[in-house]
This record gives C-alpha cells, sequence and structure tokens, in this order.
C-alpha cells in the first residue's frame, strides 16, 4: 500500500472555455480565508459534467472551488449556496463532509455563485480500482462494506421529525439503532422530508414526459406502476445524499480502506433512506449483469469480491433496522430516474445542445433501462 499515494485524485489543465480568472479568485478569497500566500495556481478535475470543480493550488495550501457549468441561469438545478449550506450544517453530524471555507454570491467575481472547500486529497475510485492497490477478493470486499457503510452512517443521524415506526419504538425502548443515532439538530431546513416518494414519482415522470423524443419507449407502464406501488409512508424521514457512489467518496491514501471524503452534496435533502438506497444500487453493475448493462458500468461494483445488489441491501436492513420489504418499488425507480436523466441528456443531444459523442449511443441506453425496468415489474411480487 506504500505506493497509495500515486492514485490520489489529481486535476488537470482547465479545459477551454471553463477557464476561471486566477486574479478575481485570489482577490475575493484572501481576505476570507486566513493564511494564504502567493497567486493560486488553478487546475480542473475531470469528474463532474455537471457542476464544474476546480483545485486552487496556493503555496502550501490546496483549496477546491465549485462552480455551475458555464452559460447556465437557473439556480434550481445548479444550487452553489443551497448546496455549500447543507455541508455547513452535516458536517458536525457527519465529519466526512469537506469543510466550506468561503461562499460567493457576487456575480462580479466570476459571473455565477460558486464555494470553496478544503481539499480532502485522496483516492477516488472510478471504473475500476488502481489495480496497484494489489486488492484480492478479502480486500475488495471489505472495501465495499466500509463505504455502503458510509450511507449507513449517513442515514443513522436520527432527526427530530422522523416519522417511521422504527424510530417510533427505539424511542420508546430507549435503545439505539444498530449504529448508534447522532441528532441532527439544525437539518430540519434541508428539506420537506414527509411526502418525499409521491413527490420524487411525480416529478421524474412529468421530468420524462417533457424530455421524451419520439424515438424512445414512453415509460407509461413503469411510471404507472410506480404510483400504484408507492409506500403510503416513508420508512423515515433521514438525510439523503441523492447521488451515493464509489466516485463520490474519497479514501484515504494511508489506508484505502477508509472512506475519509464524501463529495457532491447538489441533491442532498431530507427524504426516504431507501430512495437513496435504490438511486446509489441503480449504477451498481454487477458481474452477472448482462454485457449491455456491464458496458454501462462507471464504477468498480463488478469486481471479484464486491457486493451484489442483493447483498448490499441485505447487510444495509442489518445494519439500519429499516424494513426493506417493499424494496422492488426503490429499486425499479431507481433505474427509471436513471433513465430520465439519460433521456433529458439524449434530447440535449438530438436537437444539437451538446456535441459529445459518448451521448450518440443515450437513445438506446433508455430503450434499455425501459426494458430492464419491465423485467423488474414482471418478477415482482404484490406486497413485496
Amino acid at each position: 500500500m506504500s505506493g497509495a499515494d500515486s492514485f490520489v485524485d489529481r486535476a488537470g489543465p482547465c479545459r477551454a472555455g471553463e477557464e476561471l480568472d486566477a486574479a478575481q479568485v485570489d482577490a475575493y478569497l484572501k481576505p476570507r480565508i486566513p493564511g494564504l500566500e502567493g497567486a493560486p495556481e488553478i487546475g480542473q478535475f475531470a469528474r463532474g459534467a455537471s457542476n464544474l470543480t476546480y483545485l486552487l493550488r496556493y503555496p502550501g495550501r490546496e483549496l477546491v472551488l465549485r462552480r455551475p457549468p458555464f452559460g447556465h441561469k437557473a439556480k434550481g438545478a445548479h444550487d452553489m449556496l443551497r448546496e455549500a449550506r447543507v455541508m455547513a450544517a452535516l458536517k458536525p453530524h457527519y465529519p466526512v463532509v469537506p469543510a466550506v471555507l468561503a461562499t460567493c454570491d457576487d456575480p462580479a467575481v466570476l459571473g455565477c455563485d460558486f464555494y470553496v472547500m478544503e481539499r480532502i486529497a485522496g483516492i477516488i475510485p472510478r471504473q475500476d480500482l488502481p489495480a496497484g492497490l494489489g486488492f484480492g477478493e478479502a480486500e475488495t470486499r471489505r472495501l465495499c462494506v466500509n463505504v455502503v457503510d458510509k450511507l449507513v452512517e449517513l442515514h443513522s443521524i436520527a432527526l427530530t421529525s422522523d416519522p417511521s415506526p422504527e424510530s417510533e419504538d427505539r424511542s420508546a425502548r430507549n435503545s439505539p439503532s444498530p449504529l448508534g443515532e447522532s441528532r441532527g439538530e439544525g437539518l430540519l431546513s434541508l428539506g420537506k422530508g414527509e411526502g418525499y416518494v409521491q413527490r420524487q414519482v411525480e416529478g421524474w415522470s412529468r421530468r420524462f414526459r417533457d424530455a421524451r423524443t419520439e424515438d424512445v419507449a414512453d415509460f407509461e407502464a413503469v411510471m404507472a406502476w410506480l404510483a400504484a406501488r408507492r409506500p403510503a409512508r416513508e420508512v423515515a424521514i433521514r438525510v439523503i445524499h441523492g447521488d451515493f457512489r464509489f466516485d463520490n467518496v474519497v479514501l484515504d491514501p494511508a489506508d484505502p480502506f477508509t472512506v475519509i471524503g464524501v463529495l457532491d452534496w447538489e441533491m442532498a435533502t431530507l427524504g426516504d433512506p431507501l430512495m437513496d438506497l435504490g438511486n446509489a444500487l441503480a449504477y451498481w453493475v454487477q458481474a452477472d449483469d448482462d454485457e449491455y448493462f456491464r458496458r454501462t458500468r462507471r464504477q468498480p461494483t463488478d469486481a471479484p469480491g464486491m457486493l451484489t445488489r442483493a447483498e448490499v441491501v441485505a447487510h444495509y436492513a442489518a445494519r439500519t433496522g429499516l424494513a426493506v420489504g417493499n424494496f422492488d418499488f426503490y429499486e425499479v425507480f431507481g433505474l427509471f430516474r436513471v433513465a430520465v436523466i439519460v433521456q433529458q441528456i439524449w434530447r440535449r443531444y438530438r436537437e444539437g445542445h451538446t456535441k459529445d459523442a459518448q451521448f450518440a449511443a443515450f437513445g438506446p441506453l433508455v430503450n434499455y433501462l425501459d426494458g430492464r425496468c419491465r423485467r423488474l415489474v414482471a418478477a415482482s411480487q404484490p406486497g413485496a
């Protein structure tokens, strides 16, 4: 493991058209972040097709700046100041959140809202684990469990408005959840909470209908099933990440089994934690999946030793004590949500708003996801 430092995620040059004005950034930050000296060198991380992420390298100190895409005007989808507020509120309860050091709502600086946070330098697992780590099956399984447990830990921050029967039962018995619960005072303003599942089903169904093109499936059968099978209430109301994946965690270079950072809090809110798990597993391609689905893999979840999706659900249930008997719904919803995101990009590509060649296959992928959802629906048992 001694060479693990060589796998630390690094920034490259800024992409053409996405450069930052170093002098403007420097002039804004120095009065707000004590101890900065010299001029920053600015690089850009390859990750982040939505919000843009930059490395600011000062002598003896590295910071990270997050801003929305260039040309974006509406705050709703890229609300950087909300993301910073979520992180600041979570930090005392979930230490792996990067510390926010400065925010900016003055368009005279960069033409957009942005925030600056501490840099957590480490290994970010992407499509494949670095071969140089030397992980066998046992080590890979240990890493996988540790990453899933970071999601469990997030969902174990109990809120005073939590309506779950499990939470009420534990309160009556005066006993903690399996991992112990940290009280999440100050977090109740992060989202609406109750009614989250209904809002998600209705909202993502509306987004698909708005984005649909004539060359893809209509998903009406899937959307009708989701509406009919939607649980009457959330299993709990907890802080949820919204995009929990391997490439949003940072591993300690000195001990790659340890998660030292969780990134990308743009979609974090209060909601049903099983929705968070279902969304995470929608990207979880495993070794026995069909060849087409395996070609979509963007994280190392098919490596020997990784938990299967079913094993993740069982482990999560054992650690949280939450009932997962209706998980078919959450699994189908997670895949449907991915299909909507892919379709939105596919429409932009068809209409010429993006030229990225990787999006040329997104139309067929939408149709594949419709078939995958339908197969899961057909296999689902009523009441499961």
